[in-house]
């Protein structure tokens, strides 16, 4: 799966891992020593995340239902956490620095695609 900024018209990431179970999400990124580029984790139902025990920076793009950019996390460093966002239903967790390069805000609709290789 890919995610794509419609309104900006540029590709956040080609390769998005999607977690929906509980243990899932609670694992998140940890043990991961990076999160490559073109990769992304999509955490559902989602408000609020932490970087506990993380070995690196990440961003993070909080969305609502309708996939709407409610809240952005640029570069969100090791041992911290964000605040709860109430109309978030989804977080994606992508390397940082996708954030400032794509130039995605806050009111953005993006889009979740199958890659048919």
């Amino acid at each position: 799966m890919e995610i794509y900024n419609i309104t900006r018209q540029v590709e956040l990431a080609q390769e998005v891992e999607i977690a929906f179970s509980f243990w899932r999400r609670l694992r998140g990124l940890l043990g991961r020593r990076l999160l490559p580029n073109g990769s992304g984790l999509l955490l559902k139902p989602c408000k609020s995340i932490h970087s506990c025990f993380m070995a690196f920076p990440f961003d993070a793009v909080f969305m609502n239902e309708e996939m709407v950019i409610v809240y952005l996390i640029k570069a969100m460093p090791p041992f911290r956490f964000s605040p709860v966002i109430r109309e978030a239903q989804s977080v994606l967790e992508l390397p940082a620095g996708v954030i400032q390069r794509t130039g995605s805000r806050v009111g953005d609709e993006l889009t979740l695609r199958t890659c048919f290789s």
